[in-house]
């Protein structure tokens, strides 16, 4: 969503200057760096005018991460909820892991992870998926990379299933049960 800190998180994890992030018009790509894989991260720009062209983007993911402001207001997160749920219903993302980031934790009246995952009903919406809600902030490196490593776990090993799934298929020569 606009203004939810998605580029400021990705400077943070790079090691971009903070100082010089310019918000997302359309897409941008970014690859991170981690000890047993390289991420790469394709950002969708939150403005009103994007959001309709976001599902143009999605083959290929294999996994999403949805940044949600900790201070955004009430009719706000009405939309981040009913954008997010657009999203994660959309066949290409069908199953896919889910990271939540709830960012700005260190603003004044910031929700927490919990309250923001109550309010958008993620455990009700979301019992057919993996996913994960965590608070963060850019003032907190360390934790942002922890929160992206744990991620990033989950992801290699969906991607280990896939791998051995396929393997497996009668169509790729693999075993028939």
């Amino acid at each position: 969503m606009e203004n939810a800190g998605k580029s400021s998180i990705l400077a943070c994890l790079s090691g971009d200057d903070l100082h010089k992030i310019e918000p997302t018009i359309g897409f941008s790509i970014k690859a991170v760096l981690f000890e047993d894989c390289i991420l790469d991260v394709k950002e969708l720009g939150g403005g009103d005018k994007v959001r309709p062209y976001w599902d143009r983007y999605y083959q290929v993911f294999q996994g999403i991460i949805f940044v949600v402001c900790a201070t955004d207001s009430e009719d706000k997160l009405q939309t981040v909820k009913e954008e997010l749920f657009k999203a994660v219903r959309h066949h290409q993302l069908k199953g896919l892991p889910l990271l939540v980031l709830v960012s700005h934790q260190d603003a004044e009246n910031a929700r927490s992870a919990e309250e923001i995952s109550q309010y958008l009903q993620l455990a009700t919406e979301l019992s057919n998926r993996q996913w994960l809600i965590k608070g963060c902030s850019i003032n907190n490196k360390e934790g942002l990379s922890q929160i992206f490593a744990q991620f990033n776990e989950i992801l290699l090993k969906n991607l280990d299933h896939d791998i051995e799934q396929r393997k497996n298929s009668p169509q790729h020569g693999g075993n028939r049960v």
